[in-house]
């Protein structure tokens, strides 16, 4: 059975973050660190800083969403993954 990613990552260039979601998480991010992402690829370098683990792409997609489009879901997130 396939598992599905959420993940976070930081620009060591700016600390902008991304998110998104993949079934290969390795892949991913060195595709993202190849420039194949359009929308980041002028912040390369990107480092892996938070991943969560889904059954199914459905709920992968559906988190991914809820946090790029609900901002206190993402502030909740982001209050736990960048405690100072």
């Amino acid at each position: 059975m396939s598992k599905y990613y959420v993940y976070v990552l930081v620009s060591k260039k700016d600390h902008s973050t991304y998110i998104g979601y993949t079934e290969d998480i390795n892949k991913r991010l060195k595709e993202h660190n190849q420039g194949k992402t359009k929308s980041i690829k002028h912040k390369l370098p990107m480092v892996l800083k938070y991943i969560e683990e889904y059954d199914n792409k459905t709920l992968a997609r559906k988190r991914e969403l809820a946090l790029k489009q609900n901002s206190s879901a993402k502030e909740k997130l982001f209050s736990q993954i960048f405690k100072k």
